[in-house]
């Protein structure tokens, strides 16, 4: 009597089949047990699904920079309205950004499965998490990665770990879209960690955490460093109807002042810590001119911050600690 034995089912499928009720999973929850069964292998499935996901956001969300600098229509919205990228800026910065993401952020990424699913994160599991606990989950993966953002931003600024690291990340004193990660590899290692240290470190303590939650996280932290490198604040930008958000409005400056906001997300710590009173007198200058002569004195001013910022990074850059310290204080 001929028999055959049937192939033992992998871990994902005996899962799904065992543990999942999948009549009452939504189109995405059936989507994603899809993808992981179509692999059958969960350190790939998460290491394409990542890395993918990434690539697409990034360069997805900065098309339409890209296409907004190209129309003359929205310069009255520019924060420095007379330095528009060029093609080849655009093109330049492209090159070393898929440089970093191939050689720095593909490795992590692909290693990240096995390090999530060793501090207890959940990957290939349905159902997703629902939307309230995801909401301030993230809110807490901001608030930690501002502040350490805001630490290592500041160490970065000092002498040595400026010239070698992140003066590249300053070649542009007018960002745009595609300069969000324009940087060092080890720049884009240090502060990377900001954005998945939160996670991981609130996945070691409370063991609850889902992937489908830190994507969520990862898309809306690549949607803040790409707008607040574009260069233009609008009317509807989101820091006029939450004045602690920074926008391009804030961080926009630093590139061209170099000295002050060095928080992403958030106003408050610069606000705390005294790293913004250039910022807010310049702002005031503005406010208290005419209407008519504002535009001119805009221009005025966006000079002489400049130049100011021009020699706080030559003193930062030849120096140590002590010459950090006064470039800080360079007004």
């Amino acid at each position: 009597m001929n028999s055959t034995l049937a192939a033992p089912l992998s871990e994902i499928a005996h899962y799904y089949l065992t543990q999942v009720d999948v009549s009452s999973l939504n189109i995405f929850e059936k989507a994603w047990m899809s993808w992981y069964m179509w692999w059958d292998n969960p350190v790939l499935a998460t290491g394409l699904m990542s890395f993918i996901m990434h690539e697409v956001v990034y360069f997805g969300r900065c098309v339409p920079w890209i296409i907004i600098d190209a129309m003359p229509y929205f310069r009255r919205w520019k924060l420095q309205p007379t330095k528009v990228p060029t093609a080849k800026d655009q093109w330049e910065c492209t090159k070393l950004v898929l440089f970093s993401h191939f050689t720095v952020e593909l490795p992590q990424i692909w290693l990240f499965h096995p390090i999530a699913e060793y501090l207890g994160m959940a990957t290939y599991q349905l159902p997703f998490p629902g939307w309230k606990t995801m909401a301030w989950q993230i809110a807490l993966f901001f608030m930690f990665e501002d502040a350490f953002h805001f630490v290592a931003h500041q160490a970065l600024h000092y002498g040595p770990l400026y010239r070698n690291i992140h003066k590249i990340h300053h070649k542009y004193s007018a960002p745009f879209g595609l300069a969000a990660e324009y940087a060092h590899p080890a720049e884009v290692l240090i502060l990377g960690t900001g954005t998945i240290g939160g996670p991981l470190l609130y996945c070691w303590f409370t063991r609850d955490l889902h992937i489908f939650t830190m994507y969520a996280w990862i898309v809306l932290r690549l949607f803040q460093a790409v707008d607040s490198h574009s260069g233009y604040d609008f009317p509807w930008s989101l820091n006029k109807f939450f004045p602690l958000w920074s926008g391009a409005d804030h961080h926009d400056f630093h590139h061209m002042a170099f000295t002050n906001n060095y928080s992403t997300s958030f106003r408050y710590l610069d606000h705390i810590f005294g790293t913004d009173k250039k910022y807010h007198a310049y702002k005031a200058r503005l406010r208290a001119a005419a209407a008519k002569d504002r535009e001119a004195l805009n221009q005025k001013l966006m000079a002489e911050t400049e130049k100011e910022g021009q020699e706080a990074e030559r003193i930062a850059e030849q120096s140590g600690y002590f010459g950090s310290k006064i470039a800080a204080k360079v007004q």
